[in-house]
């Protein structure tokens, strides 16, 4: 009796976990729509059928702050043979994450560990921000999962946007957001133009509050491009701009405008408790030899770019709030807050008017016509002197005084001014600023090419070669200069290397040597071959597979001129075409000729706005397309 029973128990649970597993499995239609969203998206792995995000906003009477609550709800479709895929979430201490769960396609929940860690960053030293994620195994063709995620914020100055698009393709997106009537909030529409996005609002009396709804369909996967525009200029998205709430018939004014913004990092500041005296006798020492106000502003200056070392810190209000001067001082590092205030400190300890300067680097698209803290990333220092406004970023190292990174050259400031504030736009440099000029002089030595190389590197390319360079050990400096010539090609030897000061970061870097070139000249029956370049700039950088604009790290003006001299008793039998490409963002071109008795080979790559967009590739690639075939061609001499 008792075989019997356990035998029936058997068959009922082996037919109960048959009949789940089968609610859970791929249904044929699930994987014809699998393989048909396949055809439709066939970079991608998985697919989310659906993706709604719901927004609302609350009170806590408490702190007296308007709060945040922000659930999405995903439906997760496998159109691969097999995927594995992480699902994540990030939160940090002023919000939390209060469900995190996975249900199979019959809603019943899937038995995932759903872990939580701290989240590392390798552009931040220090951070506070977590993550709960779980890994999750599609083991077939149209499986699917439903993942549900509900954070809380506490303060709605936190929560400032939402994008449309995922990491993944999306079949319908929804956003919904509801705005109580005592609350009052901007939604931005950013980036819309070229997406249907549709948008209704419903009043709900009862509730006092009304709800907006956006909704579109066949959304691609966020693109992985490098090198590629922050997504705030890619993706469209809603930009949450609160404003001002009213409890008890009292208005409260939250980002209502910039000046509230402006407050409100002001108060921070103004906090501070900055102890001059730790640094007084090196501001004494720094500026004593000083001929001019210049001659003092630089030599502090630099002494904050030589001396702190940058360490990127995000930890709560601290992400926010610079670190006292008397702290950075002592401990030789800070973030971009920490430097831009030691920097003041030392400053107005030298006399100078200093001011505390936030700025949104050119990765975020927003001005600060937006009361938002999504309008900056970066803090540097402006020193005010006859009139004049001048920008000192002390993370940028070995930039010289009056120079600015392209990162944020264009870009608004809003300078401190007491309970006041300043508007103003970094300046901006044309490529010219950034020019890299190379002469090459060849002669021909049997099957050896040898001469002399000369180099010029001013603005941004002279700063990064000498960041990189005194990043070295001093007993690393040569070999790397030796390796940086002659681009670690064995074949290619470098002597009697010349160098300008490269401690001296107002000068341009200069450098020449002698060169001598093996297996780039072969000779065959009275006939010469000779490759006559040896740095192929842009060879192979075509944008075939790309979706996105392509952005450099800086404005670019490369010119390359080498002159080979014709042995006696030879004369051209061939060279390579001249080719040339111009649009709104680059003027490119390479040219031939024979000048007297040599051949002169110039190039000439002038990158206009470190940029290259999606509408000039087509042209782009077919440039570097002829660029790279130039670059196998080979100059032909021919005995007479």
């Amino acid at each position: 009796m008792l075989k019997k029973t356990i035998y029936l128990f058997f068959i009922v649970l082996t037919s109960s976990n048959a009949f789940s597993q089968k609610k859970i499995d791929p249904s044929a239609r699930d994987i014809t729509l699998a393989k048909k969203l396949k055809e439709q998206f066939p970079d991608d792995s998985v697919v989310l059928e659906y993706s709604t995000d719901i927004v609302s906003f609350g009170y806590d009477k408490g702190d007296k702050k308007v709060t945040v609550n922000h659930n999405s709800d995903d439906s997760m479709l496998n159109i691969d043979p097999r995927s594995d895929i992480q699902k994540y979430s990030i939160y940090d201490g002023g919000s939390r994450i209060t469900d995190f769960s996975i249900k199979y396609k019959n809603k019943r929940d899937a038995a995932f560990y759903v872990k939580d860690d701290a989240y590392t960053s390798s552009d931040l030293f220090h951070n506070d921000l977590r993550v709960k994620y779980v890994n999750l195994d599609f083991p077939q063709m149209g499986y699917r999962y439903i993942t549900t995620i509900n954070k809380e914020y506490d303060d709605v100055k936190y929560f400032t946007k939402i994008y449309f698009n995922s990491e993944y393709p999306i079949i319908e997106k929804t956003i919904k957001i509801e705005v109580p009537s005592w609350l009052d909030v901007e939604l931005k529409e950013m980036n819309f133009e070229g997406y249907d996005i549709k948008k209704n609002s419903i009043d709900n009396p009862k509730a006092e509050a009304t709800t907006y709804t956006f909704k579109i369909e066949n959304l691609h996967a966020m693109y992985e491009d490098e090198n590629a525009p922050g997504p705030t200029y890619t993706y469209p998205h809603i930009l949450i701009v609160a404003k001002s709430h009213t409890y008890k018939g009292k208005k409260n004014n939250l980002f209502n405008s910039t000046k509230d913004l402006y407050g409100w990092y002001h108060s921070l500041t103004a906090d501070l408790e900055n102890d001059n005296s730790v640094f007084k006798e090196k501001v004494m020492e720094l500026t004593k030899d000083g001929k001019t106000d210049e001659d003092k502003i630089k030599s502090i200056y630099y002494w904050v770019q030589d001396n702190i070392r940058y360490i990127a810190f995000e930890d709560g209000i601290a992400g926010f709030k610079p670190d006292e001067a008397s702290n950075v001082f002592t401990k030789r590092y800070g973030d971009c807050k920490g430097m831009a205030n030691l920097t003041k400190q030392m400053l107005i300890e030298a006399g100078f008017d200093a001011r505390l300067t936030w700025i949104g680097t050119k990765r975020i698209a927003y001005d600060y016509s937006i009361p938002s803290l999504a309008v900056d990333n970066h803090m540097i220092c402006s020193v005010i002197k006859d009139g004049e406004t001048i920008f000192l970023d002390g993370t940028e190292k070995f930039n010289a005084f009056g120079e600015y990174a392209n990162r944020i050259q264009g870009k608004q400031v809003l300078i401190e001014d007491g309970d006041e504030f300043i508007l103003k736009h970094v300046p901006s440099s044309s490529p010219e600023f950034n020019k890299e000029k190379i002469s090459y002089a060849y002669t021909l030595n049997g099957e050896i090419l040898e001469g002399q190389v000369k180099k010029t590197f001013e603005g941004e390319s002279r700063s990064s070669l000498l960041y990189y360079f005194h990043t070295l050990e001093n007993d690393e400096k040569e070999d790397f200069m030796e390796w940086y010539l002659n681009k670690g090609n064995t074949n290619v030897k470098v002597s009697n290397i010349n160098t300008s000061d490269l401690s001296n970061r107002d000068l341009n870097i200069e450098l020449s040597h002698d060169i001598s070139i093996k297996n780039a000249v072969s000779e065959f029956d009275g006939t010469i071959y000779i490759d006559l370049d040896l740095d192929k700039e842009f060879n192979g950088f075509d944008f075939d597979k790309r979706k996105t604009d392509y952005v450099f790290s800086t404005k670019k003006d490369i010119e390359s001129i080498t002159k080979l001299q014709i042995p006696t008793g030879y004369a051209i039998s061939s060279l390579p075409e001249s080719i040339s490409a111009s649009s709104e963002n680059y003027d490119m071109s390479v040219n031939f000729e024979k000048k007297d008795n040599s051949i002169i080979y110039t190039k000439k790559f002038i990158i206009k706005n470190a940029e290259i967009k999606t509408e000039d590739f087509k042209e782009w690639n077919e440039f570097v397309k002829k660029l790279d075939a130039l670059y196998t061609e080979q100059i032909t001499l021919t005995k007479q």
